[in-house]
């Protein structure tokens, strides 16, 4: 059994670090959750995976170090509206672990404490707080066991005077509680998944090597050039221009050289301009300086319009991959739940892309969103499973009446429940109509059959004095007298064979359609097996009786 566990640890510590790099930590679930503004959900697979996590700039190191102030000189404040005295703790439940600014001695009321910031001054209410402050308080709330959070943010100045303060109460959200552990489901599967790649490091664009100086003079002639040189080396450079596109690194590189490209045609034509202005007319010149030019700008154009589709194409791919995984997963959970599946949608990873631009962010949106898209996937089909695991018990001997059932399992499991005992119930109370018609009226009919045999062999009065013949009496018997008989009370499921009731009335036999004779029709049945009420036992001899009697009087007449 899990179980909750306090460890003596300062924060900050070797030991404390050590003690979270074992466990899923509060202070990473909104990266988890695709919800943090810090850190992206594949940046955390590749820390987890790696080890290796970002340095501390001296900027971020200073942001601590007022937060770790403000905490300590924010502490009494705290402990003054909850009415308790707090004490910063690390907890752990099963792989779930949380570092608490504090914690009452009850273990029922948690504080997190923060640096005031916009996004908080802005809150009217707990609700108006960022989700990813939700999602850390709950998921401290589900490692330390407390009822709520006193979430406080403060600012101070350096001789230790309050400047601002705010606080919201927050109480535990079962939905995102669950979401929380779902997520970490997830996260855990595609860790184990996860191949490290390394770490995106913005790219800078490189342009192909410098091209050498252009040197052109002239005196009403070329007096000096090395345009043909120059030319020779500028195609070969043109040539060797990647245009292979699929990486951050690709792209840039493409879009400096664009840039490029543009810069040595308005070189070509700045020196144009300038053998223009020294003479009329050099025309193997200026045809060479054309074709210099015009090959720069064809690839200058042919380069831009292949980042622009290469980017587009890239986008598309990581989008499909999207797609199809999450079509895969589904497919194997159908695989699972028999086919049944709530029709979920494929998710909106087009959208989750919209406004990214590098190839890292677009992967990481995708990534996030088909985690996301997984848990919800996962829970559908676990209450599919429970469903159908219920509806195998319920609806035994009954399945004629589910021939929708494939639909009825993709429900909620109450409202599942409550069209199956409707169903079932209005079944029997049916049956039970179509049975007590049916009693009634072959008891009706035996009734009057009786009667009218009763009047066929009743003798003519005798006379007074006169004994009565001794062979009529010996023919005639008394009818017996017809009661109505007592009505079966049906207070569970049919569990009686016809093969046991044939064993109490041996070595008499009947067979399920002589019963049906009789007014009694089976109620279900178990493989071959007919099935009755236990009630019917008593109603099913005393028709019998009925019946041999009638047989006897007709018999005798």
């Amino acid at each position: 059994m899990t179980e909750r566990m306090i460890h003596s640890l300062v924060q900050g510590s070797q030991e404390w670090l050590a003690h979270r790099a074992n466990y899923w930590n509060a202070s990473d679930a909104p990266a988890m959750m695709g919800v943090s503004p810090y850190k992206t959900r594949s940046e955390l697979l590749h820390e987890k995976a790696t080890g290796v996590t970002p340095d501390i700039d001296e900027r971020t190191q200073r942001l601590f170090d007022d937060g770790h102030r403000f905490e300590a000189l924010c502490r009494p404040l705290a402990e003054q509206i909850i009415g308790a005295d707090l004490y910063p703790v690390s907890v752990t439940f099963g792989k779930l672990a949380a570092s608490l600014d504090g914690l009452t001695m009850a273990e029922d009321v948690q504080w997190e404490h923060k640096s005031i910031n916009n996004e908080i001054r802005a809150a009217a209410e707990t609700a108006d707080l960022p989700v990813y402050y939700h999602v850390q308080m709950e998921h401290q709330a589900i490692a330390s066991g407390a009822e709520k959070t006193l979430f406080q943010a403060s600012a101070w100045d350096a001789e230790g005077n309050l400047i601002e303060e705010r606080h919201f109460w927050y109480e535990s959200d079962p939905e995102l509680r669950q979401r929380i552990i779902d997520g970490w489901i997830q996260f855990e599967r595609d860790l184990a998944e996860y191949v490290p790649q390394a770490v995106e490091v913005k790219p800078l664009g490189r342009t192909p090597e410098t091209l050498p100086a252009l040197l052109v003079e002239v005196t009403g002639r070329v007096t000096a050039s090395n345009l043909r040189e120059y030319r020779e080396h500028a195609l070969t450079v043109f040539a060797g221009i990647n245009r292979e596109l699929s990486s951050d690194q690709d792209f840039a590189d493409a879009e400096k050289t664009v840039k490029w490209c543009g810069m040595v045609e308005e070189r070509l034509a700045a020196a144009k301009q300038h053998a223009l202005s020294q003479t009329a007319s050099i025309d193997e010149l200026f045809r060479t300086i054309d074709d210099i030019s015009a090959e720069a700008r064809r690839v200058r154009l042919d380069l831009d319009k292949l980042v622009t589709r290469r980017k587009v194409e890239v986008k598309e791919a990581i989008i499909k991959g999207g797609r199809d995984a999450f079509a895969a997963h589904v497919q194997a959970l159908k695989d699972e739940t028999r086919g049944v599946f709530v029709q979920m949608g494929m998710p909106d990873f087009a959208a989750a892309v919209k406004g990214k631009r590098s190839v890292a962010s677009i992967q990481d949106a995708v990534d996030t969103l088909l985690a996301n898209s997984k848990i919800e996937a996962d829970a559908a089909a676990k209450r599919i499973r429970d469903n159908i695991a219920f509806l195998d018990g319920a609806i035994a001997g009954y399945e004629f009446l589910f021939a929708d059932r494939v639909g009825l399992a993709a429900k909620q499991l109450d409202d599942l429940k409550l069209v199956v005992s409707s169903r079932i119930a209005t079944h029997k109370a049916e049956e039970q109509r179509k049975e007590d018609e049916q009693r009634a009226r072959i008891q009706e009919e035996e009734r009057a059959k009786a009667e009218a045999a009763a009047k066929a062999v009743a003798p003519a009065p005798a006379a007074v004095g006169t004994p009565m013949p001794q062979a009529q009496s010996a023919m005639w018997i008394a009818p017996a007298p017809l009661m109505p008989s007592p009505r079966a009370i049906h207070d569970g499921p049919p569990t009686l064979r016809l093969g046991q009731i044939n064993e109490r009335l041996a070595p008499i036999a009947l067979t399920a359609e002589g019963l049906a004779t009789l007014g009694f029709k089976h109620a279900a049945t178990d493989k071959a097996a007919k099935l009755y009420h236990e009630g019917d036992f008593e109603l099913i001899c005393a028709a019998l009786t009925r019946h041999i009697e009638a047989a006897l009087r007709k018999q005798a007449a």
